[in-house]
């Protein structure tokens, strides 16, 4: 009987998989503004690896840094972002963005504990930096308010991933972050090279 429903149901559930949404006039911002906003930090590695780096490194540092440092992250890259939504020029910002790759590798492969202050500052630069680009990525005619909260979304997703990482025990979480911080500055080696 099981097995019945099971190849009832399996025709609809195929055909239904290969439906693609409609975009007619409603929801389009969504579409093409939230959801893109939103994938678009997974997509690139630079970005995926320095906003988790944020949430691990302020898991270490621990204390009120632990928030503040991601809050400042998402509020520094609005910033960033409502720049280049408004039409100023920031040079060299892809540079700036492989290079908080490097940093933020070798800040967690060292197991840096700096003050609040210090951590602040380079987060402020990685963050304005990152949200220019995130916003210069935007695709033509697509909701930029739906775009930049889609992007806001995911950033805070992958900082908290690098805040869990610290519930991985002493050791388990120190090997984790020498690989982590290994790989990142490796990624950002690549990435100024090129």
């Amino acid at each position: 009987m099981k097995t019945c429903c099971v190849k009832k149901l399996a025709l609809p559930v195929m055909l239904f998989s290969f439906v693609t949404p409609v975009c007619a006039h409603t929801g389009i911002s969504i579409t093409h503004g939230f959801m893109a906003g939103f994938v678009h930090p997974w997509q690139g590695v630079d970005h995926l690896l320095v906003m988790f780096a944020v949430g691990l490194w302020a898991s270490v540092l621990s204390g009120k840094i632990l928030w503040q440092l991601p809050i400042t992250f998402l509020l520094l890259m609005a910033i960033g972002a409502g720049l280049n939504f408004a039409g100023f020029t920031l040079h060299f910002a892809e540079l700036w963005v492989a290079l908080s790759v490097l940093v933020s590798g070798l800040i967690i492969s060292c197991n840096w504990r700096t003050s609040g202050f210090w951590a602040m500052g380079l987060v402020v630069a990685f963050a304005f930096c990152h949200g220019y680009i995130h916003a210069a990525k935007i695709a033509n005619g697509a909701d930029q308010l739906s775009y930049a909260l889609g992007f806001f979304l995911s950033t805070a997703i992958l900082m908290s991933l690098g805040i869990a990482a610290s519930v991985l025990g002493a050791m388990r979480a120190y090997v984790f972050r020498m690989s982590f911080g290994l790989v990142s500055s490796t990624v950002g080696v690549l990435l100024l090279a090129n």
